[in-house]
């Protein structure tokens, strides 16, 4: 079709489309909320950890120094900007996480939870980037707090002690 709406909408406006359709059409609703559910049950681990790897992992030193410094609002040591921009590389990751938390989606939380410990995990043990350098301490203490974070949810001693074995194996020398 030589003008194919589809190509021309605006996600914003095929979301309102989605909205108005589903205050009509319960069936089609219905539909709509098991795909979307189906896709937050998609959660990998290893491509979690991946993802987390390779944010982490391409942040980088230069920019840590731009950004660190005198500006007008005091000084910023290169310490203190390394945790900021390592925690900027987690956001949308930890927000991903409480998405789940909040869908009460808990074992895909868990999954994507246990994802994330591995991929921080795996760039202290595995990165050889300058910027890992100036985040001396930054992954292991960002890697307790996501993990005190996520239990803190009102998480079920099952999956507690899951997690714990997992990171175990996982993560051996912080666990």
């Amino acid at each position: 079709m030589k003008n194919d709406i589809f190509e021309k909408i605006s996600p914003d406006e095929a979301l309102e489309i989605l909205r108005q359709i589903t205050k009509t059409d319960k069936k089609l609703k219905k539909k709509i909320i098991e795909l979307a559910e189906s896709l937050f049950r998609a959660v990998n681990v290893d491509e979690v950890c991946g993802e987390v790897f390779f944010e982490l992992d391409v942040i980088d030193v230069h920019e840590l120094w731009d950004r660190a410094g005198s500006s007008t609002n005091g000084y910023t040591s290169p310490e203190e900007m390394a945790v900021e921009m390592f925690e900027e590389a987690l956001a949308l990751f930890l927000q991903e996480m409480y998405r789940l938390l909040d869908l009460e989606m808990y074992q895909e939380a868990k999954l994507y939870c246990m994802g994330i410990a591995k991929g921080i995990y795996q760039y202290e043990e595995d990165s050889t980037s300058e910027f890992k350098d100036w985040a001396a301490d930054v992954p292991v203490e960002s890697y307790n707090d996501i993990l005190n974070e996520w239990e803190k949810r009102g998480i079920d001693v099952k999956d507690k002690k899951e997690m714990r074995a997992f990171l175990g194996d996982a993560c051996p020398n912080w666990s």
